[in-house]
Protein backbone atom coordinates (compact mmCIF):
# COMPACT_ATOMS: atom_id res chain seq x y z
CA UNK A 1 0.00 0.00 0.00
CA UNK A 2 1.22 3.52 -0.83
CA UNK A 3 2.24 5.06 2.54
CA UNK A 4 1.02 8.46 1.34
CA UNK A 5 -2.53 7.14 1.00
CA UNK A 6 -4.63 8.06 4.07
CA UNK A 7 -6.13 5.19 6.04
CA UNK A 8 -9.39 5.07 8.07
CA UNK A 9 -8.30 4.38 11.70
CA UNK A 10 -11.55 2.51 12.48
CA UNK A 11 -11.75 0.15 9.50
CA UNK A 12 -8.11 0.02 8.41
CA UNK A 13 -9.20 0.67 4.81
CA UNK A 14 -7.77 3.21 2.38
CA UNK A 15 -9.61 6.50 1.98
CA UNK A 16 -9.92 6.69 -1.79
CA UNK A 17 -10.36 10.13 -3.43
CA UNK A 18 -13.48 10.57 -5.61
CA UNK A 19 -11.33 11.02 -8.73
CA UNK A 20 -9.78 7.60 -8.08
CA UNK A 21 -13.23 6.10 -7.43
CA UNK A 22 -14.49 7.35 -10.80
CA UNK A 23 -11.47 5.96 -12.58
CA UNK A 24 -11.75 2.63 -10.79
CA UNK A 25 -15.44 2.37 -11.67
CA UNK A 26 -14.55 2.79 -15.32
CA UNK A 27 -11.90 0.10 -15.03
CA UNK A 28 -14.23 -2.35 -13.27
CA UNK A 29 -12.97 -2.07 -9.65
CA UNK A 30 -15.83 -2.73 -7.17
CA UNK A 31 -15.84 0.61 -5.30
CA UNK A 32 -19.42 1.56 -4.42
CA UNK A 33 -20.83 -1.98 -4.86
CA UNK A 34 -22.75 -3.67 -2.08
CA UNK A 35 -20.60 -5.77 0.27
CA UNK A 36 -21.00 -9.52 -0.16
CA UNK A 37 -20.77 -12.49 2.20
CA UNK A 38 -17.25 -13.02 0.85
CA UNK A 39 -16.33 -9.52 2.07
CA UNK A 40 -17.81 -10.32 5.49
CA UNK A 41 -15.94 -13.63 5.64
CA UNK A 42 -12.64 -11.94 4.77
CA UNK A 43 -13.08 -9.23 7.39
CA UNK A 44 -14.17 -11.66 10.13
CA UNK A 45 -11.46 -14.20 9.21
CA UNK A 46 -13.94 -17.07 8.78
CA UNK A 47 -15.23 -19.26 5.99
CA UNK A 48 -18.10 -18.34 3.68
CA UNK A 49 -20.27 -21.15 5.07
CA UNK A 50 -19.88 -19.74 8.58
CA UNK A 51 -21.12 -16.33 7.42
CA UNK A 52 -24.06 -18.02 5.69
CA UNK A 53 -25.00 -19.81 8.91
CA UNK A 54 -24.93 -16.58 10.91
CA UNK A 55 -26.88 -14.62 8.30
CA UNK A 56 -29.58 -17.28 8.02
CA UNK A 57 -29.79 -18.00 11.75
CA UNK A 58 -28.53 -21.57 11.44
CA UNK A 59 -26.83 -23.48 14.30
CA UNK A 60 -23.23 -24.67 14.43
CA UNK A 61 -21.40 -21.39 15.11
CA UNK A 62 -19.64 -20.59 18.39
CA UNK A 63 -20.68 -17.38 20.21
CA UNK A 64 -17.24 -15.80 19.68
CA UNK A 65 -17.30 -16.50 15.93
CA UNK A 66 -20.86 -15.25 15.63
CA UNK A 67 -19.85 -12.04 17.40
CA UNK A 68 -16.96 -11.47 14.94
CA UNK A 69 -19.24 -12.08 11.96
CA UNK A 70 -21.89 -9.70 13.31
CA UNK A 71 -19.26 -7.03 13.90
CA UNK A 72 -18.05 -7.44 10.31
CA UNK A 73 -21.62 -7.25 9.01
CA UNK A 74 -22.20 -4.01 10.91
CA UNK A 75 -18.90 -2.45 9.87
CA UNK A 76 -19.41 -3.23 6.19
CA UNK A 77 -23.12 -2.46 6.10
CA UNK A 78 -23.88 -5.89 4.65
CA UNK A 79 -27.51 -6.75 3.82
CA UNK A 80 -28.70 -10.24 2.94
CA UNK A 81 -29.83 -10.70 -0.69
CA UNK A 82 -33.30 -12.06 -0.06
CA UNK A 83 -34.15 -12.16 -3.76
CA UNK A 84 -31.39 -14.63 -4.53
CA UNK A 85 -32.11 -16.67 -1.40
CA UNK A 86 -35.83 -17.14 -1.96
CA UNK A 87 -35.50 -17.69 -5.70
CA UNK A 88 -33.34 -20.70 -4.96
CA UNK A 89 -36.27 -22.03 -2.94
CA UNK A 90 -38.79 -21.33 -5.72
CA UNK A 91 -40.55 -18.51 -3.84
CA UNK A 92 -40.01 -14.75 -3.88
CA UNK A 93 -41.76 -14.17 -0.53
CA UNK A 94 -43.79 -11.36 -2.07
CA UNK A 95 -47.41 -10.80 -3.07
CA UNK A 96 -49.04 -8.14 -5.21
CA UNK A 97 -52.16 -6.10 -4.44
CA UNK A 98 -53.83 -4.28 -7.34
CA UNK A 99 -56.30 -1.67 -6.08
CA UNK A 100 -58.63 0.71 -7.85
CA UNK A 101 -57.16 3.85 -6.25
CA UNK A 102 -54.64 4.04 -3.41
CA UNK A 103 -56.03 7.49 -2.51
CA UNK A 104 -59.52 6.11 -1.77
CA UNK A 105 -59.95 5.95 2.04
CA UNK A 106 -61.81 2.64 1.71
CA UNK A 107 -58.62 0.90 0.58
CA UNK A 108 -56.47 2.11 3.49
CA UNK A 109 -57.67 -0.40 6.12
CA UNK A 110 -58.01 -3.09 3.45
CA UNK A 111 -54.39 -2.69 2.34
CA UNK A 112 -53.15 -2.51 5.95
CA UNK A 113 -54.94 -5.77 6.81
CA UNK A 114 -53.40 -7.50 3.79
CA UNK A 115 -49.96 -6.20 4.80
CA UNK A 116 -50.35 -7.57 8.33
CA UNK A 117 -51.22 -11.04 7.03
CA UNK A 118 -48.35 -10.92 4.55
CA UNK A 119 -45.91 -9.88 7.27
CA UNK A 120 -47.08 -12.75 9.49
CA UNK A 121 -46.17 -15.10 6.63
CA UNK A 122 -42.79 -13.44 6.06
CA UNK A 123 -43.84 -11.89 2.74
CA UNK A 124 -43.49 -8.43 1.24
CA UNK A 125 -46.56 -6.61 -0.12
CA UNK A 126 -46.34 -4.63 -3.39
CA UNK A 127 -49.23 -2.24 -4.15
CA UNK A 128 -50.41 -0.71 -7.40
CA UNK A 129 -53.44 1.27 -8.66
CA UNK A 130 -55.43 0.43 -11.78
CA UNK A 131 -57.31 3.78 -11.82
CA UNK A 132 -60.40 1.76 -12.85
CA UNK A 133 -58.73 1.11 -16.22
CA UNK A 134 -58.87 -2.55 -17.42
CA UNK A 135 -55.77 -2.13 -19.60
CA UNK A 136 -53.77 -0.67 -16.72
CA UNK A 137 -54.99 -3.46 -14.43
CA UNK A 138 -53.71 -6.09 -16.86
CA UNK A 139 -50.41 -4.25 -17.27
CA UNK A 140 -49.89 -4.09 -13.50
CA UNK A 141 -50.87 -7.71 -12.91
CA UNK A 142 -48.56 -9.04 -15.61
CA UNK A 143 -45.72 -6.78 -14.41
CA UNK A 144 -46.08 -8.28 -10.93
CA UNK A 145 -46.12 -11.78 -12.42
CA UNK A 146 -42.96 -10.96 -14.38
CA UNK A 147 -41.31 -10.11 -11.06
CA UNK A 148 -42.35 -13.57 -9.84
CA UNK A 149 -44.67 -12.63 -7.00
CA UNK A 150 -46.02 -15.73 -5.26
CA UNK A 151 -49.61 -14.50 -5.24
CA UNK A 152 -51.97 -11.77 -6.37
CA UNK A 153 -54.88 -9.97 -4.75
CA UNK A 154 -56.83 -8.10 -7.41
CA UNK A 155 -59.67 -5.61 -7.17
CA UNK A 156 -60.66 -5.93 -10.82
CA UNK A 157 -61.28 -3.02 -13.16
CA UNK A 158 -62.01 -5.23 -16.16
CA UNK A 159 -64.49 -8.02 -16.80
CA UNK A 160 -62.27 -10.48 -18.68
CA UNK A 161 -59.43 -12.13 -16.76
CA UNK A 162 -58.54 -14.95 -19.10
CA UNK A 163 -55.15 -13.28 -19.53
CA UNK A 164 -54.35 -14.59 -16.02
CA UNK A 165 -54.99 -18.26 -16.81
CA UNK A 166 -51.34 -19.03 -17.82
CA UNK A 167 -50.06 -17.40 -14.62
CA UNK A 168 -52.52 -19.31 -12.43
CA UNK A 169 -51.56 -22.58 -14.16
CA UNK A 170 -47.91 -21.69 -13.50
CA UNK A 171 -48.68 -21.56 -9.76
CA UNK A 172 -49.44 -17.89 -9.02
CA UNK A 173 -52.05 -17.94 -6.24
CA UNK A 174 -54.85 -15.49 -7.08
CA UNK A 175 -57.76 -14.06 -5.10
CA UNK A 176 -60.13 -11.35 -6.32
CA UNK A 177 -61.39 -8.80 -3.81
CA UNK A 178 -64.55 -6.64 -3.67
CA UNK A 179 -65.56 -7.77 -7.18
CA UNK A 180 -65.52 -11.18 -8.89
CA UNK A 181 -63.23 -12.18 -11.73
CA UNK A 182 -64.54 -12.13 -15.28
CA UNK A 183 -64.68 -15.29 -17.42
CA UNK A 184 -62.46 -17.39 -15.15
CA UNK A 185 -63.14 -19.47 -12.05
CA UNK A 186 -61.25 -17.92 -9.14
CA UNK A 187 -61.52 -17.17 -5.44
CA UNK A 188 -63.36 -13.97 -4.58
CA UNK A 189 -64.02 -12.21 -1.27
CA UNK A 190 -66.58 -9.41 -1.39
CA UNK A 191 -69.19 -7.52 0.61
CA UNK A 192 -72.94 -7.96 0.20
CA UNK A 193 -73.49 -4.88 -1.96
CA UNK A 194 -76.97 -5.98 -3.02
CA UNK A 195 -78.20 -6.70 0.49
CA UNK A 196 -76.59 -3.60 1.96
CA UNK A 197 -78.18 -1.27 -0.61
CA UNK A 198 -81.55 -2.98 -0.26
CA UNK A 199 -81.47 -2.52 3.51
CA UNK A 200 -80.35 1.11 3.25
CA UNK A 201 -83.14 2.04 0.83
CA UNK A 202 -85.71 0.03 2.84
CA UNK A 203 -84.65 2.11 5.86
CA UNK A 204 -85.52 5.32 3.98
CA UNK A 205 -88.85 3.84 2.90
CA UNK A 206 -89.62 2.88 6.51
CA UNK A 207 -89.21 6.57 7.44
CA UNK A 208 -91.87 7.64 4.96
CA UNK A 209 -89.89 8.32 1.77
CA UNK A 210 -91.27 7.37 -1.65
CA UNK A 211 -89.25 9.59 -3.98
CA UNK A 212 -85.73 8.27 -3.39
CA UNK A 213 -82.80 9.08 -5.66
CA UNK A 214 -79.87 6.75 -6.36
CA UNK A 215 -76.46 8.16 -7.38
CA UNK A 216 -73.88 5.50 -8.14
CA UNK A 217 -70.64 4.63 -9.90
CA UNK A 218 -70.24 3.43 -13.49
CA UNK A 219 -72.73 0.64 -14.29
CA UNK A 220 -70.06 -1.75 -15.62
CA UNK A 221 -68.57 -1.96 -12.11
CA UNK A 222 -69.89 -4.99 -10.24
CA UNK A 223 -70.45 -3.19 -6.93
CA UNK A 224 -72.29 -0.31 -8.61
CA UNK A 225 -74.57 -2.72 -10.49
CA UNK A 226 -75.28 -4.74 -7.34
CA UNK A 227 -76.12 -1.64 -5.30
CA UNK A 228 -78.49 -0.42 -8.02
CA UNK A 229 -80.10 -3.86 -8.02
CA UNK A 230 -80.54 -3.60 -4.23
CA UNK A 231 -82.12 -0.15 -4.62
CA UNK A 232 -84.58 -1.45 -7.21
CA UNK A 233 -85.39 -4.50 -5.06
CA UNK A 234 -86.25 -2.35 -2.03
CA UNK A 235 -88.41 -0.03 -4.10
CA UNK A 236 -90.11 -3.00 -5.78
CA UNK A 237 -90.74 -4.76 -2.48
CA UNK A 238 -92.52 -1.61 -1.27
CA UNK A 239 -94.54 -1.31 -4.48
CA UNK A 240 -92.94 2.02 -5.40
CA UNK A 241 -92.45 2.64 -9.15
CA UNK A 242 -89.04 4.11 -9.96
CA UNK A 243 -88.71 7.08 -12.29
CA UNK A 244 -85.68 7.26 -14.61
CA UNK A 245 -84.84 10.74 -13.32
CA UNK A 246 -84.26 9.31 -9.86
CA UNK A 247 -81.25 7.24 -10.99
CA UNK A 248 -77.84 8.57 -12.04
CA UNK A 249 -74.82 6.36 -12.76
CA UNK A 250 -71.39 7.46 -13.95
CA UNK A 251 -67.93 8.50 -12.84
CA UNK A 252 -67.70 9.68 -9.24
CA UNK A 253 -66.18 12.99 -10.28
CA UNK A 254 -67.58 15.63 -7.85
CA UNK A 255 -68.97 17.83 -10.62
CA UNK A 256 -70.90 14.96 -12.21
CA UNK A 257 -72.31 13.89 -8.84
CA UNK A 258 -73.17 17.49 -7.91
CA UNK A 259 -75.13 17.98 -11.15
CA UNK A 260 -77.00 14.70 -10.62
CA UNK A 261 -77.97 15.65 -7.05
CA UNK A 262 -79.07 19.17 -8.02
CA UNK A 263 -81.25 17.83 -10.84
CA UNK A 264 -82.92 15.28 -8.55
CA UNK A 265 -83.67 18.00 -6.01
CA UNK A 266 -85.17 20.39 -8.58
CA UNK A 267 -88.64 20.61 -10.07
CA UNK A 268 -92.15 20.37 -8.66
CA UNK A 269 -91.70 16.81 -7.32
CA UNK A 270 -88.07 16.50 -6.17
CA UNK A 271 -86.71 13.46 -4.39
CA UNK A 272 -87.00 13.63 -0.62
CA UNK A 273 -84.10 11.25 0.03
CA UNK A 274 -80.89 10.15 -1.69
CA UNK A 275 -79.06 6.85 -1.48
CA UNK A 276 -75.36 7.42 -2.31
CA UNK A 277 -73.63 4.46 -3.93
CA UNK A 278 -70.16 4.90 -2.39
CA UNK A 279 -68.10 7.10 -0.08
CA UNK A 280 -67.01 9.58 -2.75
CA UNK A 281 -70.59 10.12 -3.88
CA UNK A 282 -71.68 10.59 -0.26
CA UNK A 283 -69.13 13.35 0.36
CA UNK A 284 -70.27 15.33 -2.68
CA UNK A 285 -73.97 14.90 -1.83
CA UNK A 286 -73.30 16.17 1.70
CA UNK A 287 -71.81 19.34 0.20
CA UNK A 288 -74.88 19.82 -2.02
CA UNK A 289 -77.32 19.30 0.86
CA UNK A 290 -75.38 21.63 3.19
CA UNK A 291 -76.55 24.68 1.27
CA UNK A 292 -80.26 23.79 1.28
CA UNK A 293 -82.88 24.91 3.78
CA UNK A 294 -85.22 22.03 3.00
CA UNK A 295 -84.09 18.83 4.77
CA UNK A 296 -83.29 15.84 2.55
CA UNK A 297 -82.64 12.38 3.99
CA UNK A 298 -79.37 10.65 3.08
CA UNK A 299 -77.98 7.13 3.42
CA UNK A 300 -74.52 6.40 2.03
CA UNK A 301 -72.86 3.12 1.15
CA UNK A 302 -69.44 2.99 2.92
CA UNK A 303 -68.68 4.87 6.08
CA UNK A 304 -66.78 8.15 5.87
CA UNK A 305 -64.45 9.95 8.25
CA UNK A 306 -66.19 12.38 10.65
CA UNK A 307 -69.64 11.12 9.54
CA UNK A 308 -70.75 11.06 13.18
CA UNK A 309 -69.74 14.71 13.75
CA UNK A 310 -71.84 16.27 10.98
CA UNK A 311 -75.28 17.77 11.60
CA UNK A 312 -77.19 15.64 11.05
CA UNK A 313 -74.71 12.78 11.43
CA UNK A 314 -74.64 10.53 8.36
CA UNK A 315 -76.43 7.19 8.30
CA UNK A 316 -74.39 4.64 6.32
CA UNK A 317 -74.26 1.08 5.13
CA UNK A 318 -70.81 0.11 6.39
CA UNK A 319 -68.46 -2.49 4.97
CA UNK A 320 -65.66 -3.95 7.05
CA UNK A 321 -62.76 -3.18 4.73
CA UNK A 322 -60.17 -4.62 7.12
CA UNK A 323 -61.99 -7.95 7.38
CA UNK A 324 -62.36 -7.97 3.59
CA UNK A 325 -58.60 -7.57 3.13
CA UNK A 326 -57.68 -9.99 5.92
CA UNK A 327 -60.03 -12.71 4.66
CA UNK A 328 -58.74 -12.39 1.11
CA UNK A 329 -55.08 -12.45 2.21
CA UNK A 330 -55.61 -15.50 4.42
CA UNK A 331 -57.33 -17.19 1.49
CA UNK A 332 -54.31 -16.37 -0.69
CA UNK A 333 -51.81 -17.87 1.74
CA UNK A 334 -54.08 -20.88 2.12
CA UNK A 335 -53.64 -21.43 -1.61
CA UNK A 336 -49.88 -21.04 -1.28
CA UNK A 337 -49.80 -23.55 1.59
CA UNK A 338 -51.80 -26.03 -0.46
CA UNK A 339 -54.68 -26.18 2.03
CA UNK A 340 -57.25 -24.29 -0.09
CA UNK A 341 -57.47 -25.66 -3.60
CA UNK A 342 -61.10 -25.18 -4.68
CA UNK A 343 -62.16 -21.63 -5.66
CA UNK A 344 -64.87 -20.16 -3.43
CA UNK A 345 -67.04 -17.06 -3.30
CA UNK A 346 -67.04 -15.53 0.18
CA UNK A 347 -69.58 -12.76 0.78
CA UNK A 348 -69.27 -10.69 3.94
CA UNK A 349 -72.27 -8.92 5.52
CA UNK A 350 -72.68 -5.15 5.73
CA UNK A 351 -74.04 -3.17 8.67
CA UNK A 352 -76.55 -0.31 8.72
CA UNK A 353 -75.37 2.44 11.10
CA UNK A 354 -78.18 4.88 11.94
CA UNK A 355 -76.98 8.34 12.92
CA UNK A 356 -79.65 10.84 11.90
CA UNK A 357 -79.49 11.75 8.22
CA UNK A 358 -81.31 8.58 7.16
CA UNK A 359 -84.04 9.07 9.73
CA UNK A 360 -85.23 12.51 8.56
CA UNK A 361 -88.89 12.41 7.47
CA UNK A 362 -90.03 13.72 4.07
CA UNK A 363 -90.43 17.50 3.99
CA UNK A 364 -93.78 17.22 2.18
Amino acid sequence: MDRRTPVDDRTGQRIVPETTRRADRLSGTRYGNRPTMKDVAARAGVGLKTVSRVVNGEPGVTPDTERRVQEAIEALGFRRNDSARVLRKGRTASIGLVLEDLADPFYGPLSRAVEEVARAHGALLINGSSAEDPAREQELVLALCARRVDGLLVIPAGDDHRYLEPEIRAGVATVFVDRPAGKIDADVVLSDSFGGARDGVAHLIAHGHRRIGFIGDMPRIHTAAERLRGYRAAMGNAGIPVEDSWISLGVTDPERVRRAAVEMLAGPAPVTAIFAGNNRVTVTVIRVLAGRSRPVALVGFDDIELADLLDPAVTVVAQDAATLGRTAAERLFGQLDGTLLTPERIELPTRLITRGSGELPPAD
